[in-house]
C-alpha cells in the first residue's frame, strides 16, 4: 500500500512522513524528489530547458511509478510518499499507473490555513544552505500558493484532508496513521486494467452528434483524451467489446453492432507493447441520447463532442491520426487498414 502525502510547499509533508514511518509498522519512505534530482544530472540541458518543473517530464512520472512499485516488491508493507501533486492529470497518470500494478493508494492532503502556511514559509530554512538559497526557496513556495488554491477543488474531493495548521508533526502523523488503520484515508478509486505483458487488441467506438462532431472521453488514469472503448477480453469479439465498453463508460446501450472503420497496427514502443487498435462507427446520437450520457465509474472525468480540428488539441498524435483516417473511411463507406496510423495500399 502507498500513503501519498500531498500538499503545497511548506505544508509539512516531509517531516510528517518521517514521523509517520515510525508509527506504521513495515513502512518505508520514498521521496520522488530524488528522481527529479537524478534526471537533472542524466538528461541533456536542452531537454531540461524545455520544462519549468521536473514533474512536466514524462520520464519523471513514469519513474515515480516504476520506483514505487519496485520498492514495494522489494520491501512489502507500506510506502510513504511525501510529494506535492497540484496538476490533476499528473495525479491521474501516476495513481493510474500504480492502480495498473494493483497497488492501493491512500491519498492524504495536508491543508493548513493560508495565514499559517505563509508564516511557516517565512521561517523555513534549509540546514547548511546559504541565506540566498533560503530566500529563493521561500519565494518558490510563495509562488506556488495560487496553483495550490486553484487545485483545492479536486484535491479536497479526492483526498483525506487534514488541517494541520495547529497540529504538531506528531499529532498530524497520528491522525494519518489512524485514518489508514480505519480505511478512512482517501482511497484512490482510479481504475486501471493491469499493464499488458504482450500485444493487445483494443476496440474504440466513434459516436457522433447531429453536427457530426465526434465524442471523446477524458480518462482519469492516463494523459490525453480517448475514444470510448477498451481492451478486448479473452474470447470476446472486438465489436462486442466496443459495445460493452460504451455501456460501462457512458451508460449507453447501442442497439446494433458498430461497423468497422479502421484497423490500425500499433508498433511496440517501449515500455508499451502495441497491438491492434480498431475503431468502429457507433452512429449518430439523438439529442435525447446525448442528454442521457453518464459517467458511471471512476475511470472517466469528462466527455464532450468535438470537431476534427478540436480533437487535434486533445488527442495524442497517434490517436488523432487514427481518428483522421477513421473519418475518411466513414465518408467513403470503406474500412481502412493502417500500420502505425498510416494506410497500407
Amino acid at each position: 500500500m502507498i500513503v501519498w502525502i500531498n500538499g503545497t510547499f511548506g505544508a509539512g509533508k516531509t517531516s510528517t512522513a518521517r514521523e509517520l514511518a515510525g508509527l506504521l509498522p513495515d513502512s518505508a519512505l520514498f521521496d520522488p524528489e530524488f528522481i527529479g534530482d537524478a534526471l537533472r544530472v542524466l538528461l541533456p540541458r536542452k531537454r531540461l530547458a524545455e520544462v519549468s518543473d521536473y514533474q512536466d517530464l514524462p520520464s519523471w512520472r513514469r519513474l515515480v511509478v516504476d520506483t514505487a512499485a519496485a520498492m514495494l516488491a522489494e520491501l512489502g508493507g507500506v510506502l510513504i510518499v511525501p510529494m506535492t501533486l497540484l496538476r490533476q492529470e499528473y495525479r491521474d497518470e501516476i495513481f493510474g499507473g500504480l492502480a495498473a500494478r494493483r497497488i492501493p493508494v491512500r491519498h492524504v492532503l495536508l491543508a493548513p490555513e493560508e495565514t499559517i502556511l505563509r508564516a511557516r514559509i517565512a521561517t523555513r530554512e534549509e540546514p547548511g544552505a546559504p541565506e540566498q538559497a533560503d530566500l529563493r526557496l521561500r519565494q518558490w513556495a510563495y509562488d506556488h500558493i495560487p496553483a495550490y488554491q486553484q487545485a483545492l477543488g479536486w484535491l479536497a474531493a479526492d483526498a483525506h484532508v487534514i488541517d494541520n495548521g495547529r497540529l504538531s508533526v506528531r499529532e498530524t502523523a497520528e491522525r494519518i496513521a489512524e485514518a489508514v488503520r480505519t480505511d478512512d484515508a482517501g482511497i484512490c478509486d482510479i481504475v486501471q486494467t493491469p499493464e499488458p505483458t504482450r500485444e493487445t487488441v483494443a476496440s474504440g467506438v466513434l459516436l457522433f452528434d447531429d453536427r457530426d462532431r465526434v465524442l471523446l472521453v477524458d480518462p482519469t488514469y492516463k494523459p490525453g483524451w480517448e475514444f470510448p472503448g477498451g481492451v478486448v477480453e479473452a474470447g470476446e469479439a472486438p465489436a462486442r467489446a466496443g459495445v460493452r465498453e460504451v455501456e460501462e463508460e457512458l451508460g449507453l446501450v447501442l442497439g446494433r453492432l458498430p461497423a468497422l472503420l479502421v484497423m490500425d497496427w500499433e508498433p511496440p514502443a517501449r515500455p508499451a507493447y502495441g497491438g491492434l487498435r480498431l475503431l468502429f462507427d457507433g452512429g449518430r446520437l439523438t439529442e435525447a441520447q446525448a442528454a442521457e450520457l453518464r459517467l458511471p465509474g471512476p475511470e472517466l472525468r469528462e466527455w464532450r463532442f468535438v470537431t476534427e480540428e478540436e480533437a487535434a488539441a486533445l488527442l495524442p498524435v497517434h490517436r488523432h491520426e487514427r481518428l483522421r483516417w477513421a473519418l475518411r473511411a466513414r465518408e467513403r463507406g470503406c474500412a481502412l487498414y493502417l500500420e502505425a496510423g498510416r494506410p497500407v495500399p
